[in-house]
């Protein structure tokens, strides 16, 4: 007798941007133990794939063109529909995440997002999915329900703060053309050596790409440009 092998967690993309859509699709196909089952871009085209075909996962945007994500998902669960739910959302408003908590999404994830943020929630969905049977007591209850969680953030190296990163980050996503220390520096009020500091931890989390810009008297300077997802 082979070895017994587990399905792969079938999940749809419900993305009403092309692009992001396609985004979203090339991730899940790069964490093993997913498939990707179709890809939509409306509420309506979402119920319509769930009446026709099994799914375990929906990678949900919550602005659709013909309604909030969270309609959808109430007006599946009246359905009978009980795949799980992934949201993926813009917005920070913690009402309509205690709301999604209520309907049974199992996770949310802010634009824009890594391949290893995607990642690690579809790793922990699948380990919270693979829990089985029951439970022997309150310790085994909690790691499953833990296996949702995400592990803390990483503290900022020494010296960062949480609020000045927020600022950084914002300016370098608003400039088209990057940022160099300095110009950022100058943006936001501080000098270009903790500028620098900065943009080189967005450069070492993958959130930032640098290259040496030339063309100017002197030592090239180097030109930060956004590359997060």
């Amino acid at each position: 007798m082979g070895p017994v092998t587990t399905p792969d967690i079938r999940v749809l993309i419900v993305e009403d941007d092309p692009v992001a859509a396609d985004a979203h699709a090339l991730y899940v196909r790069r964490v093993p133990g997913f498939a990707v089952c179709g890809t939509v871009h409306s509420g309506g085209d979402a119920r319509r794939h769930l009446d026709q075909h099994p799914v375990d996962l929906l990678l949900l945007d919550l602005y659709l063109p013909d309604g909030h994500g969270l309609h959808l998902v109430r007006t599946l669960r009246a359905a009978g529909q009980s795949a799980d739910v992934i949201a993926v959302t813009s917005a920070r408003d913690l009402a309509m995440v205690r709301e999604g908590v209520s309907l049974g999404v199992v996770q949310y994830v802010l634009k824009p997002f890594t391949f290893a943020t995607l990642r690690e929630r579809l790793v922990r969905y699948a380990d919270f999915r693979a829990t089985a049977g029951e439970a022997s007591g309150q310790d085994e209850v909690d790691r499953a329900i833990a296996a949702l969680r995400s592990p803390r953030p990483a503290a900022l190296p020494k010296g960062l703060t949480a609020a000045t990163l927020r600022v950084v980050t914002d300016g370098l996503r608003a400039a088209d053309g990057g940022l160099t220390a300095a110009e950022a520096g100058a943006g936001i009020g501080i000098s270009r050596i903790t500028a620098r500091r900065y943009l080189e931890h967005l450069v070492e989390t993958g959130r930032a790409a640098r290259a040496p810009q030339y063309g100017q008297v002197g030592r090239p300077e180097l030109r930060y440009r956004w590359s997060g997802h």
